[in-house]
């Protein structure tokens, strides 16, 4: 729920003079949750919504919605005219040196990135330094109160028994044709998700082979038969109001003995997975304030030291939210060097892998941090060896 004083103690904490929040027909999802002012535009007109660390909010609206933030508290400032924006905008910001905004410097980080290049000159002209405001993101839009913890506790149980289902069905459909497919694994997930109450941004991803080295792979008809490598990694949430995502990968061998190569590369890959999961409850044995970048890096020093660094081609894992890939703290120091804190009550996936030509190695877990900002991981038991799909 929105509170001007909780804000207000978050810029404290974060040493901001104020939070500028703009929207220019729905540019700004997070700072419109942020806000409370839901997932739909409001108008079609640019609006701002200043906070300052001390003092009232200042709202600034065009004169033909100027209802669009009557639910906010504050002063209600009406433009008509571009001069008068500008004019509105620089009134916002006087006053105040160190302003947040939804801003990345040099775009490295495009999921904080939701203000245009053009309206941070102009709030650079009217006498603002811009930061980013990726923290507060974390803190007021990517943390969970408990009904959405709960809720992911909830889908998490469906995503785990997934599994069950799909390398029974894998073994079964093999053992009585000499086959199943992709396609027919990944329908068989949807099938499982509707049975649960779950809705998903994107089918599953269902890999045989080398396909399963194709971390974006889209799925199709490939067959898969006895002696086949699976990779299989799928997504989903309660179909309820504000419901978060469960994300998780496995990996299994049709057959009753692994290849010892397979074997061999998932053992680095879970060992990574390990040595991630630890970094951050190491943070929170040492009261360590931990940024992305090192849990990712903890990963990727695991497989670069076993030879197979050039194959871990993503970050080790990404914010959960209301989306699969949420508006939190990434797992990163490989697409961007992530600054951003892992903050209480926010998620993010664990998920290193190895993608080689003749198959791809993935294990993925949720790890949800507390108000301790001790690390629950969910999602079921780690996978601790390749699921042997027994045909």
């Amino acid at each position: 729920m929105f509170s001007v004083a909780a804000i207000q103690a978050a810029l404290a904490s974060f040493q901001f003079d104020a939070w500028l929040i703009y929207d220019f027909r729905g540019s700004n999802l997070p700072g419109r949750r942020i806000l409370g002012l839901g997932e739909t535009p409001l108008g079609s007109r640019r609006w701002a919504y200043l906070i300052p660390a001390q003092g009232d909010p200042i709202k600034l609206v065009h004169r033909i919605e100027p209802g669009a933030l009557d639910s906010l508290p504050g002063e209600r400032l009406i433009y008509l005219r571009w001069q008068e924006f500008e004019a509105g905008v620089a009134r916002l910001v006087a006053n105040h040196r160190r302003i947040a905004m939804e801003y990345s410097p040099r775009n490295a980080n495009p999921y904080v990135a939701r203000v245009d290049a053009g309206f941070v000159e102009l709030v650079r002209a009217s006498g603002g330094e811009v930061a980013s405001s990726g923290d507060l993101i974390s803190t007021f839009e990517a943390a969970w109160d408990e009904a959405q913890w709960q809720m992911h506790l909830e889908a998490a149980r469906h995503t785990d028994s997934a599994y069950a289902r799909v390398w029974q069905f894998i073994a079964s459909e093999v053992s009585a044709t000499g086959q199943t497919t992709e396609r027919a694994v990944q329908n068989l997930i949807l099938d499982h998700f509707e049975q649960h109450g779950l809705t998903t941004s994107h089918p599953p991803i269902v890999g045989v082979n080398a396909h399963g080295g194709d971390p974006h792979y889209e799925t199709g008809e490939a067959p898969i038969r006895a002696g086949d490598c699976v990779l299989v990694d799928l997504w989903g949430k309660l179909k309820q109001p504000r419901a978060v995502y469960s994300d998780l990968t496995r990996v299994g061998f049709v057959g009753r003995e692994v290849p010892a190569h397979y074997a061999h590369v998932f053992a680095i890959v879970a060992a990574a997975r390990d040595a991630a999961i630890e970094r951050v409850r190491h943070a929170t044995r040492s009261h360590e304030r931990l940024p992305g970048w090192k849990v990712d890096q903890a990963a990727r020093d695991v497989i670069t030291q076993a030879g197979f660094g050039d194959a871990f081609v993503h970050r080790t894992g990404h914010s959960i939210g209301q989306e699969t890939h949420g508006n939190g703290a990434n797992i990163d120091n490989l697409e961007t060097h992530e600054e951003r804190l892992l903050l209480p009550r926010t998620c993010f996936s664990i998920e290193p892998g190895i993608y080689l030509p003749e198959f791809g190695v993935r294990s993925e877990v949720n790890v949800f941090l507390d108000d301790a900002l001790q690390a629950h991981v969910t999602g079921g038991e780690l996978q601790r060896e390749v699921v042997r799909i027994l045909a």
